[in-house]
């Protein structure tokens, strides 16, 4: 069911809603935590990190561009909705306009990608240029299919997997070997803390719409989990995210402002404990902010410590 657009809404205005600006601060933590990583070796390259987080943030609002059409079509926005309504399902963008804009997006995304990795990678071996681009075409393919799709995928609860893979490791990870060529096992380690914490701020997301979710067969993790033991999951996440960061400081130590990440955790404690107590699901729509942007902070005191 969709609504009259509002005449008071610019088309403009519409789109800067439709990109959903909000997401772009958690989706560059993983490339700041990767540049942080190579120049605590003494190894940053500022040009690659730099189309990295371009490139990022386009897929970022590629998915989310997606996700709005996706949703829209499949049932998830509709009157039952609990978060903010959508720019397809209130009208202020058709959903031909949406396709056409994901297209502008997928196309940027292609290209931010490929200069991203001719300046990091130059013409070095065909195999490892060549897997970065099946890389990068995964990540397209799974910001347009995460709603949008025959098949999506987020309808069949695998939202969380993709999540911690893209937003966690290979931003990571990827953001790490493209400046130093190499990949120690311990980069792991902040790579699935940062996969942690983006996959809970999609599981907030996930608790709130759980009833609209299920009435449109969304079937996501809180859907098959029920409210009680999503709430559980959350803290889970929280807990090995932050387990995983004092494990890499621990293998790694040398100096003890490595443990200034600790500084946020009282942010990840007030995020854990109002997740918990909210069981209003508007109540729960300020939490997803405010975990994305205590991973922001965590990442920088991260990345901050590992450096000095």
């Amino acid at each position: 069911m969709t609504a009259t657009p509002s005449p008071a809404i610019s088309p403009a205005k519409a789109w800067v809603s439709a990109f959903r600006p909000r997401t772009l601060p958690l989706a560059l933590a993983s490339i700041i935590a990767g540049g942080f990583l190579a120049a605590s070796h003494g190894q940053f390259r500022g040009a690659v990190v730099g189309l990295a987080a371009l490139t990022t943030i386009l897929l970022q609002i590629l998915s989310n561009l997606a996700n709005d059409y996706g949703d829209s079509q499949n049932g998830a926005d509709s009157v039952h909705r609990e978060g903010p309504q959508r720019a397809v399902q209130s009208g202020a963008i058709t959903p031909a306009q949406m396709k056409r804009g994901m297209g502008v997006f997928g196309f940027l995304s292609l290209v931010s990608g490929l200069l991203l990795l001719w300046v990091a990678l130059g013409t070095a071996g065909a195999w490892i240029f060549a897997t970065f681009f099946v890389l990068g075409l995964s990540a397209i393919w799974a910001a347009v299919n995460y709603t949008a799709g025959s098949k999506p995928y987020g309808y069949a609860g695998l939202g969380d997997l993709s999540v911690f893979v893209f937003f966690g490791l290979v931003g990571v990870c990827g953001t790490y070997f493209l400046q130093t060529r190499s990949l120690p096992l311990g980069v792991l380690l902040p790579a699935a803390a940062l996969g942690c914490f983006a996959t809970a701020v999609l599981n907030v997301n996930n608790i709130r719409d759980i009833r609209s979710d299920k009435l449109a067969g969304k079937i996501t993790i809180p859907v098959r989990l029920g409210p009680v033991h999503a709430r559980r999951y959350h803290w889970l996440l929280l807990l090995l995210g932050f387990g995983c960061a004092v494990v890499y400081v621990a293998l790694s130590y040398h100096s003890p402002w490595q443990w200034l990440f600790v500084l946020a955790a009282p942010l990840l404690l007030f995020n854990a404990r109002a997740v918990w107590q909210r069981q209003d699901s508007m109540q729960l729509d300020p939490l997803l902010k405010q975990m994305a942007l205590s991973t922001l902070v965590f990442t920088v005191l991260f990345g901050v410590g590992q450096v000095l």
